[in-house]
Formats: C-alpha cells, structure tokens, sequence
C-alpha cells in the first residue's frame, strides 16, 4: 500500500535506500577511525550518530516512514527502540 501512496518508483526508493545505507555504513566507519585522534570522541559521536540516523532512514524508502515507526514501536522492540534512540541522543 505505501508504493501505491507514494511518488517513488520501486527502482527509485532501492537507489536512495543503497545511497543512505551506504552513507550510514561509511560514517560509522569513518568515525570509528578518527576516534583515534585528537579530539577524536567527539568526531566519533557525531560521524557514528550521523552513521546510524542515515542506516535507519533507509529503511523508510523501503517500507515507509510511518510504517518504520509503527514497526520500531511495537511492544517487543519498544525497549530496544527507547535504548538506541537515547544513544543517539
């Protein structure tokens, strides 16, 4: 139903979700790497929180925002959703 509501061709929201996937991937990375400098938490913390917000907007040119959210949110995901957001925060 959301690829019907939606603008996006298939083939569309499969590239964007590569690009975002990818970004995430290698910004955790990179801030894994430069935790070694100086200075270098406060690199990783932004670079590994950069990482992780562009992996999970991902996933919502997959299925949908609102569906991501509806699936982060339910009861059996709901303490590892509270967890990770805070991380991030």
């Amino acid at each position: 139903k959301v690829l019907d509501a939606s603008t996006l061709s298939f083939s569309t929201r499969v590239k964007w979700f590569a690009i975002c996937f990818i970004a995430g991937v290698v910004c955790s990375i990179l801030g894994t790497a430069l935790l070694w400098l100086p200075k270098g938490i406060k690199l990783f913390a932004v670079f590994y929180t950069l990482g992780n917000i562009a992996a999970l907007a991902s996933t919502c040119f997959l299925m949908g925002p609102l569906k991501q959210l509806k699936t982060m949110f339910e009861p059996k995901r709901l303490i590892a959703t509270v967890v990770m957001l805070v991380n991030i925060l």
